[in-house]
């Protein structure tokens, strides 16, 4: 257990102990008028920029410049294999064999990519598990993809909720849910870390829990990938999705991830979206070839790579892999604490964290619910000095990322929440 203490001397003495210290100089910091950075919080929404990111598409453009279509070979990075050159990476973030992750297309792009493959419903087992409150996108996916296969979203999509008066979900209830429905859901599609509370579920247990009663499961990992050991290799999970904006820091809208488990690598019998970028590479370029699928999650590879794109996951994911994912999640816990217990010792009745409490269930995300607030807050601790995200009706979501986020960013957080706070009615 971390003694923690509220003082800023204590936050300072922190930050030079910290193995992870020297990672925030290799991000753009935004900065204010005079010249002081802000207290950036945002990175479950858009993670910071590695200065390593412009030398990276640069290159590119140098490449491109200079080689033309002949930079698909003789490109320093050549373009033909460049998403070869991430899955290694990758792989490692997510917990994953190698066999088993592509970057590719978007998270929601991908998300339907793999309904077409994992979401077969009949007229016994048709419905899909979700939470109430997850991510609208997902929501519109899946309900989009029942409808598709002509049935009612009203009786075909069952949505976990939090008991009345709680806002967390319970594992007993997940767990009852798939006992009692099991026979009839043909997929468990849920949020790894939800959005709004940062809950972070148990993928392994719930996995198992689908998989006894014949369900397929997939997560959506957007919130997850780079902030939680996600460990998907092992979860046992069919498929997985995520995005790389967040806390993998590729970039606004960059691309997103696929997992799929490996035991389905060589599966020619699963139905799927086709594209030539997913054909056997030797004979690729054969173009009146039928379809032979690679081995693995490649398969499902639509179209050639966006180079420049793939150059910022690039770059982010060397930075990644130069701090170590061990030592990113020891500081998460550590960093995320120090938040919680400065945010308790404001010993205030109106803040209350919805986040889980239990290090284990949750990631960088606090959750941070102030009652009888409302946006004016936000906007006030925005002025002082802090990039966050504000989500109605009363919840300012908070993420204290471990690589370039410090503890003196903390204890500046919590003075100037509880500085705003003390403005309210």
């Amino acid at each position: 257990m971390t003694n923690y203490q509220n003082n800023l001397q204590y936050a300072k003495e922190m930050d030079e102990a910290d193995p992870l210290k020297g990672f925030r100089a290799r991000f753009h910091l935004p900065v204010q008028k005079d010249g002081i950075p802000y207290v950036y919080l945002c990175g479950n929404s858009l993670g910071l920029q590695p200065k390593s990111v412009r030398a990276a598409i640069e290159q590119e453009l140098l490449d491109w410049e200079h080689y033309g279509v002949e930079g698909h070979f003789h490109a320093r990075n050549p373009w033909m294999p460049y998403h070869e050159f991430l899955t290694e990476s990758m792989a490692k973030v997510v917990g994953a064999k190698p066999i088993e992750v592509v970057v590719m297309n978007t998270l929601s792009v991908n998300l339907h990519l793999m309904m077409v493959s994992f979401y077969r419903p009949s007229e016994k087992r048709n419905k899909i598990l979700i939470e109430y409150d997850a991510f609208p996108s997902d929501k519109y996916a899946v309900i989009s993809q029942i409808k598709f296969h002509a049935y009612d979203p009203a009786e075909s999509l069952i949505e976990l909720k939090a008991r009345p008066g709680e806002t967390l979900l319970r594992e007993e209830d997940i767990e009852a849910v798939i006992q009692e429905q099991g026979e009839e859901i043909a997929l468990i599609m849920l949020g790894n870390t939800n959005y709004y509370t940062g809950q972070f579920f148990d993928m392994k247990k719930i996995t198992e829990l689908g998989h006894a009663k014949g369900c397929v499961v997939g997560f959506d990992c957007a919130h997850g990938a780079g902030n939680v050991n996600l460990d998907l290799h092992n979860t046992g999970a069919d498929f997985a999705v995520w995005c790389s904006y967040k806390y993998i820091n590729s970039g606004p809208g960059s691309l997103g991830g696929c997992f799929v488990h490996e035991r389905h690598a060589y599966r020619e019998d699963l139905p799927r979206f086709t594209g030539w970028w997913g054909h056997n590479k030797e004979t690729r370029f054969g173009m009146r070839d039928k379809f032979d699928p690679i081995p693995g999650v490649e398969a499902w590879q639509l179209s050639n790579p966006p180079i420049l794109s793939m150059a910022a996951v690039k770059a982010s994911l060397e930075v990644f892999m130069d701090a170590g994912m061990d030592n990113i999640f020891k500081k998460s816990k550590i960093l995320t604490g120090y938040m919680e217990f400065l945010v308790n010792e404001m010993n205030n009745d109106r803040i209350r964290i919805i986040t889980p409490a239990d290090p284990q269930k949750r990631g960088s995300q606090l959750s941070i619910q102030v009652q009888n607030a409302d946006k004016s807050l936000f906007e006030e601790i925005s002025k002082r000095g802090v990039i966050a995200d504000w989500r109605e009706p009363d919840v300012i979501r908070v993420a204290p990322v471990p690589l370039y986020n410090s503890f003196e960013d903390v204890y500046r957080f919590s003075e100037i929440l509880k500085a705003s706070v003390s403005k309210l009615n």
